[in-house]
């Protein structure tokens, strides 16, 4: 053990001999632990949030996404597909066309984005696994179905008991308007008639305005043959979403854009993180205010050891020697702090995530989840104990840098 380190360690845990210290020490202390333990829960708070996202997202979106560089479909031919059964990180592909269209049922009208989608597409999504009503069916027998979204369910009043059937119409691409306008309207419209078989929620994204229905009558409903808008793929598990974005962009060419998850909603994810680090910033601004005890504290145990100071230089103790005492004597404090804080933060998230006892207010049954969600990320964890220790290395310099130099002219 060095000398500095052990004279600092004695001071960091020896009783002062004015009792301001010890108290200021103390304060500086908890103030470091406060801090950041407050980084880690609200840091994983929004882990929590960002990860029920991504969950609830998964139940609709696919691991990746294949659209076309330009218009709005294509026609997966032979070449297309054998690419993708080379592909040995690939489960499972899904075929997708949607368009927005006009919705009846009852007397009623609404507006939704009706997606068409083939037998595969509940393998490569979850959407099966969210339907809180009815069934996760695309046919009845012969008769095509309707898995409709809560939130346009609830606005047409939708009852999944195959007695009324949901209309769904869009205008046509082949036909020619002829004379008025309002005379036409009835001739220009294609139109298709299914039954709803099931009432899914995953959030207001999707339950407000998506309707599935079979890829059959999507194309019968759009007038298309074998296009497609997108090939939604399920990934092997364990398979990196970076490498399989890397490989399927080689193989497919610019042709085709492909998307992961985080792609198919970029802006959102972008917003996420950014208030993620947003709040982060500022905890540590308040961490660096709160580093104003650490900068008291060592400046009055600086001038409480005058006499020590003087004893240690008669020892031959050189000036370099004294600053990392006292510099040392900064960065434990930081470190005591760092720790208790890290103990405390972490200890919360534990009992959040075990026992939930932070609750969502509107109460129960409002929200998809009753508790707040917490998910601890490990580079979290780092970069916390990093910036704390980095405040703590300033805290520690500053006055040893200007104190003992004064000391030394007095």
């Amino acid at each position: 053990m060095s000398f500095p380190f052990y004279i600092a360690s004695r001071y960091l845990v020896s009783k002062k001999s004015r009792n301001a210290i010890n108290i200021i020490s103390i304060i500086s202390i908890a103030g470091v632990a406060v801090g950041t333990a407050a980084l880690i829960i609200v840091l994983s708070v929004f882990n929590g949030f960002e990860d029920l996202l991504m969950k609830l997202n998964n139940s609709f979106d696919p691991d990746i996404k294949v659209l076309p560089a330009s218009g709005k479909t294509f026609v997966p031919d032979s070449d297309f597909e054998s690419t993708l059964q080379t592909c040995d990180f690939v489960s499972s592909v899904s075929y997708t066309l949607e368009e927005n269209a006009l919705l009846q049922y009852n007397g009623k009208q609404v507006i939704a984005m009706v997606k068409g989608v083939d037998d595969k597409f509940f393998e490569t999504t979850g959407l099966d696994s969210m339907v809180i009503r009815g069934e996760s069916l695309l046919y009845n027998g012969k008769v095509s179905c309707a898995i409709m979204g809560a939130g346009v369910a609830y606005s047409m009043g939708v009852i999944c008991d195959y007695l009324e059937p949901l209309a769904i119409s869009v205008p046509s691409r082949t036909t020619e308007i002829k004379g008025n306008f309002s005379d036409a309207a009835s001739d220009i419209l294609k139109s298709v008639s299914l039954y709803a078989s099931g009432i899914f929620a995953i959030q207001q994204e999707y339950d407000a305005h998506y309707v599935i229905i079979p890829l059959v009558e999507e194309r019968r409903l759009l007038e298309f043959d074998d296009e497609v808008g997108a090939a939604e793929i399920k990934l092997n598990p364990k398979t990196s979403n970076d490498e399989a974005v890397k490989q399927l962009s080689a193989k497919l060419g610019d042709k085709f854009r492909i998307l992961d998850r985080n792609m198919q909603h970029e802006y959102s994810y972008k917003i996420m993180q950014s208030e993620k680090w947003a709040i982060f910033m500022i905890l540590i601004f308040i961490l660096l205010i709160a580093s104003f005890n650490i900068i008291a504290s060592i400046t009055m145990l600086i001038i409480d050891k005058r006499n020590d100071i003087s004893i240690l230089r008669s020892m031959g103790a050189d000036d370099s020697s004294i600053r990392r005492i006292f510099f040392i004597e900064g960065l434990g404090i930081s470190l005591v702090g760092a720790v208790v804080g890290l103990f405390i933060g972490g200890l919360i998230c534990w009992l959040q995530m075990t026992y939930g006892f932070v609750k969502l207010g509107g109460g129960s049954g409002s929200f998809i989840i009753d508790a707040y969600p917490v998910a601890i990320h490990i580079v979290d964890v780092l970069w916390s104990f990093v910036a704390v220790m980095l405040i703590g290395l300033f805290a520690a310099w500053m006055p040893v840098r200007f104190v003992t130099r004064k000391l030394k002219d007095n």
